[in-house]
């Protein structure tokens, strides 16, 4: 079934003012909303249909404080990897943790390796299914009027240990989400000058040499 100008529409807004939230307001996201992102969330693809994707909802505050621990230490450490951007990097607020009305870690699961459709020569592929899952809660969460953030400042085991996960799942992402006063009307680090927005690469045929500016074929 086709969808209508309106709808065609709607889904191309939701994808360009799809922002990483990183405030929010602290009221709760009611329960059957927070059930249909999770159902958008499972809908994704996948490949080989294996559905990696595993979600452990954060509603207790000594777990949520855990996580942010963690959080902070490796926000310490990546400015120290920074070097002379480290400053200017802990001066951004990179995560919503404590404000957001639901927190969520989304996770790949163990046993994986019994997947091999399309994962033999890129085993990654079950990396890139779970992001196919945020992506999916992301632009709903836009859609609903929700904002959703996106926190990968985390030492894996670290989080794998404290949320009790098997051996082989690990852990993808720490999804803020909630509601939100406004959303950014450009996405922070490009408005906090961190970074501009990149140019769409699209090659013909062969990759071309960016050394040449790309104006001859690489060789």
């Amino acid at each position: 079934m086709s969808f209508s100008a309106d709808e065609r529409a709607a889904v191309y807004k939701a994808i360009r003012e799809r922002r990483d939230m990183r405030h929010f307001l602290p009221d709760p996201v009611a329960p059957e909303l927070l059930s249909r992102l999770l159902q958008a969330a499972h809908q994704a693809p996948s490949v080989g249909y294996m559905q990696p994707w595993r979600v452990v909802r954060i509603t207790d505050a000594g777990v949520r404080q855990g996580l942010r621990e963690i959080v902070e230490r490796e926000r310490v450490a990546t400015a120290e990897a920074l070097g002379e951007r480290g400053d200017a990097f802990m001066r951004l607020k990179v995560e919503g943790m404590a404000e957001c009305g639901e927190l969520l870690v989304m996770a790949l699961m163990d046993g994986r390796e019994a997947h091999v459709f399309g994962r033999r020569t890129l085993p990654e592929m079950d990396l890139a299914s779970v992001a196919c899952a945020i992506q999916n809660m992301w632009l709903a969460a836009r859609a609903e009027g929700l904002g959703m953030g996106w926190v990968s400042l985390f030492e894996v085991e670290a989080v794998r240990v404290l949320l009790g996960m098997p051996a082989g799942a690990r852990p993808v992402a720490i999804l803020c989400l909630g509601h939100v006063e406004a959303f950014y009307p450009r996405p922070m680090l490009e408005s906090e000058g961190w970074a501009p927005r990149e140019e769409m690469q699209v090659y013909e045929n062969r990759w071309l040499a960016a050394e040449a500016g790309g104006a001859e074929e690489a060789r």
